[in-house]
């Protein structure tokens, strides 16, 4: 046992060691319920002690809905995100709630561990076509007829168009969007950067081209009126037929309140300070924030609303 310990990496034992602390309650006594960190980084000690393993609470192909939570909740990343480094408090929390939930990585470069946990990086169809083979497993476990999903950044534009373009239409209910750059990330503002492109000759295609530097090739097609954001968004960004939650906050980098919070016949949109001036929820905060959290919940379960207190949430973790 000693021997096997001393060849595992520094890094693996202490993440094996922080894992094993969130396990016990304060006595020392396993916890009845998982433990839930709101803090956007809580899930990478996870994938450090088990790489493109799942979450607590995630991806139990056993679970079977209840009646109080008939849809299975489908967690989609952001940028860079993966499968456990995005949704560290998310899982185990819906877990807790009762609800059957998973997580997966989507488009990931064909790379070596620790760069294959970072996903989002191939273009969005391609990623979309590995959620719809990833809802279909769920459906086909679960039974349910429809998912809901929870998704951050990307993650909401891949979603839209798995619903929208690659066959998810009817199968999703409600889609609780965090920091949804349904109209781009930095909206209009690339105008401005693609009319200098012009000037030296460049065309619109070209110059949001050059922000993937050969490696992400979703982030030019996330741009404000970028060719593929316009396509999208041709026919009306939402589906009639799901139930969309938006979240933003004026601290975002690059998804804005006038990107995110677009209105809609079947959209509830929340800004969050517009209640609460202590929180400076950030692009990455926003996805760790308890308040946050508590919105998604509500926007899952409507009919059991809950309060979402006013606490500080500082930037960057949530």
């Amino acid at each position: 046992m000693r021997a096997a310990l001393l060849r595992r990496s520094p890094g693996k034992l202490l993440a094996t060691a922080f894992l094993a602390i969130l396990s016990l309650g304060v006595s020392g006594t396993a916890r009845a319920d998982l433990p839930v960190d709101y803090n956007f980084f809580a899930g990478i000690p996870y994938e450090l002690a088990n790489p493109g393993g799942s979450l607590p609470g995630a991806n139990d192909w056993s679970c079977k809905p209840t009646a109080a939570h008939p849809d299975p909740v489908v967690l989609i990343h952001g940028t860079a995100g993966g499968g456990q480094t995005n949704w560290g408090a998310y899982a185990p929390l819906l877990a807790n709630e009762g609800y059957c939930v998973y997580s997966l990585t989507y488009g990931s470069l064909d790379v070596p561990w620790p760069l294959s946990a970072l996903g989002g990086m191939k273009p969005i169809p391609e990623s979309a076509a590995q959620l719809g083979a990833f809802v279909d497993r769920v459906l086909a476990a679960t039974g349910a007829p429809k998912v809901d999903f929870i998704a951050h950044s990307q993650g909401n534009t891949v979603g839209n168009y798995y619903i929208k373009r690659a066959g998810g239409h009817g199968k999703v209910d409600k889609f609780v969007a965090i920091a949804p750059p349904w109209l781009g990330l930095f909206g209009d503002s690339m105008n401005m950067i693609r009319a200098f492109g012009k000037q030296l000759g460049a065309d619109a295609d070209s110059v949001d081209g050059m922000i993937s530097a050969g490696v992400c090739l979703a982030c030019p097609q996330m741009l404000g009126n970028s060719s593929f954001v316009n396509a999208l968004n041709a026919d009306g960004i939402y589906d009639p037929t799901v139930s969309y939650t938006n979240v933003a906050s004026n601290f975002d980098e690059a998804v804005w309140p006038s990107v995110a919070l677009v209105p809609g016949p079947n959209v509830v949109n929340i800004l969050v300070q517009s209640d609460c001036a202590t929180d400076f929820s950030d692009h990455m905060a926003i996805a760790g924030s308890r308040r946050v959290a508590a919105d998604a919940l509500n926007a899952l379960d409507p009919a059991h609303p809950r309060p979402v207190p006013c606490v500080f949430i500082p930037p960057f973790t949530g």
